[in-house]
């Protein structure tokens, strides 16, 4: 494992680092590309008559921009952003050598936990309530393997040694699915996955901290807009509609 470049880095720095990371490749990369991608009618899949019944609630008529709010909003707002959230993270984590890829199947990162000092093989999951009952019996059958692999190729690992690392919330709010991989593999989640891999007991309230001032700080005018007029305008012209 790679020396953990952040020992002798103060914790206000790393802040800076993280905080800025959020800044340019979660939150810009996002208003960029709910213009670029968000706003061509081509990036969805439409049900013409949901659609249309979305947009009599949302504009009172069967419009362009009914449908063009009935199609944008879920996917700027909700869709676009969760989707990409976990995945962006990961990639800070080995960006910033906090981690690294995991070159074992089914694990996202490997990293030196610092409260333990045990390397640990990490599968990422973004928030307390992000799998369903579907998914317990996969991610069991994962971890398994991988213990299984690991005792076949004589990897110092025992099951404390996986974990499922949950980037925010908190342990009471893990749903029932959660707390049943937790039974057999640890399930790590908010402050306490963030103090494992950074070494700071506080770091993710004040990371929290930080994120609400840059978030009120950013330029969001029109950019919402934007998008919705340009879709809307596709709209308006496609011959998948009639608005006579």
């Amino acid at each position: 494992m790679k020396k953990h470049i952040f020992e002798n880095m103060e914790e206000v720095e790393l802040l800076k680092i993280v905080t800025e990371y959020f800044k340019s490749n979660i939150f810009e990369n996002h208003k960029s590309s709910s213009i670029k991608t968000h706003s061509k009618l081509k990036s969805y899949k439409i049900n013409p008559i949901v659609v249309k019944y979305l947009s009599k609630i949302l504009e009172k008529d069967f419009t362009p921009i009914g449908i063009a709010k009935a199609l944008y909003y879920p996917r700027v707002l909700g869709t676009s952003i969760n989707t990409s959230f976990g995945t962006r993270i990961q990639n800070m984590f080995v960006a910033l050598k906090l981690a690294e890829g995991s070159l074992i199947k089914g694990m996202d990162i490997e990293f030196i936990d610092k409260i333990d000092g045990r390397k640990k093989w990490c599968q990422l999951k973004s928030g307390p309530n992000t799998i369903n009952s579907e998914d317990v019996s996969p991610l069991l059958k994962k971890f398994t393997t991988v213990t299984n692999l690991a005792r076949t190729n004589s990897l110092a690992m025992n099951n404390s040694d996986l974990i499922l690392g949950v980037l925010y919330g908190e342990e009471s709010q893990l749903s029932q699915h959660y707390n049943k991989i937790n039974q057999q593999f640890p399930v790590v989640i908010g402050k306490d996955f963030w103090h494992r891999i950074t070494g700071l007991p506080n770091f993710y309230d004040k990371l929290v901290q930080e994120l609400d001032t840059t978030i009120s700080s950013l330029d969001t005018e029109d950019f919402f807009n934007e998008g919705l007029e340009l879709l809307a305008s596709e709209i308006n012209d496609s011959e998948l509609f009639n608005f006579e």
